[in-house]
């Protein structure tokens, strides 16, 4: 019999409404939602429900409400269908954000120290680049290997102020370039979906040299900072503080980390994890593949969105692969 691994989503899933039936439904969603609010002095989950939208979106709000939904799934989960994930699950794994929603369904983090770790996170990930400096891009048909040359020479901007063809005859000699600009891989989705992140203009010549070379679509995305980036150094400085005096204890099942792609369970490496992540690249592609490898046949999203649930089947051949974030959902789950 195949193993089960359950995922949870990362930003950009967060959507109007999110969690809301499924805390009129059940009383342990509901708890969720007013300890993530005490926890924050928020009235975060009022934000969740009914807005304003652009308010949700902000990254220190969209960060721990995305946690909030997964959290609610896996306590409803508990209450309403018997789920024991130390026994039914033998992994779990989280796109960047979800990462800490996972290690809180694995009981490694309490869900108050979970909110505010996210919270701080959000802030920090925000402020340390100024607005309209950074900007993240998704290669549509490009693989890590092509995205990663695609960035390499993205990085060498030339010092004239025009941006050029995108090809390297533009600048004729080595002296022409200038390698202070950043540009990282910073998501390995899968599927021929990989994101780029960095500076403004390293990010827009990166989407010049994707279509000289092929790349099926090169779009940038509606995100507020480079997240994933060198550009968040900041971030990991604010978060390795704050890593430093929260309780981790080892998650049961283990955790696949995103920066690693291996089960990890040592409180210690968890935390190093979780700063270099920020800045690190997002191997998620490579965490379906290990976890296909490992003999995971099944995949439990949980939270908003089927994004994960979608790269999984395309990723792992013949997996079976459902996404739970409503009432309908919970009541379809086979346990």
């Amino acid at each position: 019999m195949g193993k089960t691994a359950f995922l949870f989503p990362g930003q950009g899933a967060q959507a109007l409404g999110m969690g809301k039936a499924l805390a009129e439904a059940f009383p342990a969603a509901r708890a969720v939602f007013d300890e993530v609010d005490a926890a924050l002095g928020q009235k975060l989950s009022t934000l969740m429900f009914d807005g304003p939208e652009d308010q949700l979106t902000l990254t220190a709000n969209a960060q721990p409400a995305l946690m909030a939904h997964s959290i609610a799934v896996i306590r409803v989960l508990e209450a309403e269908k018997g789920l024991d994930l130390a026994r039914h699950a033998a992994f779990v794994a989280g796109h960047s954000l979800g990462e800490y929603s996972a290690l809180c369904a694995a009981g490694a983090l309490t869900l108050a120290d979970t909110a505010k770790l996210l919270r701080i996170r959000g802030d920090a990930m925000q402020a340390a680049v100024p607005v309209g400096e950074g900007a993240m891009a998704a290669l549509l048909g490009a693989e890590w290997d092509l995205a990663s040359k695609i960035a390499d020479e993205a990085r060498r901007i030339g010092k004239s102020s025009e941006v050029g063809t995108g090809s390297r005859e533009d600048f004729p000699s080595e002296e022409a370039y200038d390698t202070g600009l950043i540009c990282d891989v910073a998501n390995d989705n899968g599927g021929g979906q990989v994101v780029i992140s960095g500076h403004k203009a390293a990010i827009e010549r990166a989407m010049l040299i994707a279509k000289d070379k092929g790349v099926k679509r090169a779009i940038l995305l509606p995100v507020s900072a480079p997240f994933h980036s060198a550009l968040m150094a900041p971030a990991a400085t604010a978060m390795e503080a704050a890593l430093k005096s929260a309780i981790i204890l080892a998650p049961k099942p283990p955790l696949i980390a995103n920066v690693t792609v291996k089960p990890e369970t040592e409180p210690g490496a968890i935390r190093d994890n979780l700063v270099l992540q920020v800045t690190g690249s997002v191997r998620w592609r490579e965490s379906m593949l290990w976890l296909g490898e490992a003999g995971v046949t099944r995949f439990v999203e949980c939270g908003t969105g089927k994004v994960l649930s979608g790269i999984a089947k395309r990723v792992v051949a013949g997996c079976e692969a459902v996404s739970i974030g409503t009432p309908e959902d919970v009541a379809g789950f086979a346990g």
